[in-house]
């Protein structure tokens, strides 16, 4: 049967209700997914958020609503869907508090980058944070001889001043509220993840039992490496071998949560610059003659790992031994 509802609670689980067997749901991640998977998990067996970017069927030929909604239950039926987590209820507001400090941060760096965009587009150096330093926003002004660049620009530390109150009162509801989840405490022995990174961390990926290894938890954060081999056996002797052709190496995969790949790469720039073991590590592998990018993003790979065993042994960093060698 083929229906078209209304985006309605009511309206959904009426229909849902009137229907009878076994009933599996899937829709694509949206703005609407975590909604509507919380509303429909209790009434159905399963309910599957699935991945758009990795369901090439719906961009063969014609596209609109009713025929994405056949080739999707086709999909369904034959377990080819990518499913996507959405944590439980709890986490659901750690998730918008992290959600509103990253946009906060974001929107900050936003008018920050625009005021110097005033100074710089009539030649004055503006480097560093001095600029925006309420003790000497006077001098700044005076120095743009035009009546509108000096008012654009005063609305912009206006603006400014309000982005960066409202960012200090998320970041302080943010840490509060990450110190409530137990993980926290071994996670933020982690040298460089401090409260707000684990935060973010335990936001967006909930638990770490979603990854067995931690090459699947490399490719979430945009760390593990595209491989491309074929004709891999032959017949040698009668005896099915495998032939020595060498795997060829893409870059790092594209398809992974972006915010997750700049934390733990800025942890890897951090590592790699202030005195300590991992920075000891970098200089160590940097004289041997490798690429300073290539070691950071070995460096950052290594964090990654030490990061997911720590989070699902629930030990501290200083605790494991064995880490610690690593880290050496």
């Amino acid at each position: 049967m083929e229906s078209i509802l209304e985006t309605r609670a009511e309206t959904v689980l009426q229909f849902i209700g009137g229907l009878s067997g076994t009933l599996w749901v899937t829709f694509e991640e949206g703005i609407s997914a975590a909604w509507l998977h919380d509303l429909l998990k209790p009434q159905v067996a399963r309910a599957v958020v699935c991945d758009p970017r990795k369901n090439a069927l719906l961009k063969a030929g014609n596209k609109n609503d009713q025929i994405d909604a056949r080739k999707l239950a086709e999909l369904l039926r034959a377990g080819l869907l990518s499913p996507v987590y959405h944590g439980e209820s709890q986490e659901r507001l750690l998730k918008e508090l992290a959600r509103s400090y990253r946009a906060l941060t974001q929107d900050t760096t936003r008018v920050m980058n625009r005021l110097k965009a005033v100074y710089r587009g009539r030649a004055i150096r503006c480097p560093g944070q001095r600029v925006y330093s309420p003790r000497h926003r006077d001098d700044w002004l005076q120095q743009l001889g035009e009546a509108g660049a000096r008012r654009r620009a005063a609305r912009l530390y206006e603006q400014l001043d309000g982005q960066q109150r409202l960012r200090r009162q998320a970041r302080q509801e943010l840490v509060s509220e990450v110190r409530k989840h137990p993980a926290t405490v071994h996670l933020t022995t982690i040298p460089f993840l401090g409260p707000v990174r684990a935060a973010v961390l335990i936001a967006i990926v909930g638990t770490p039992h979603r990854f067995r290894t931690k090459r699947q938890f490399w490719a979430y954060l945009g760390l593990g490496l595209q491989t491309r081999i074929s004709g891999e056996y032959q017949l040698w002797g009668g005896r099915v071998q495998r032939t020595k052709r060498v795997l060829g190496l893409r870059g790092l995969n594209r398809n992974h949560n972006p915010e997750l790949k700049r934390l733990f790469k800025s942890m890897a720039t951090e590592a790699s610059t202030r005195p300590g073991p991992w920075h000891n590590w970098f200089q160590a592998r940097v004289k041997e003659g490798l690429s300073p990018a290539l070691v950071r993003l070995t460096l950052a790979r290594k964090l990654a790992a030490v990061t997911l065993a720590i989070w699902k042994k629930g030990r501290k960093y200083a605790d494991d031994e064995a880490l610690k060698s690593q880290a050496a």
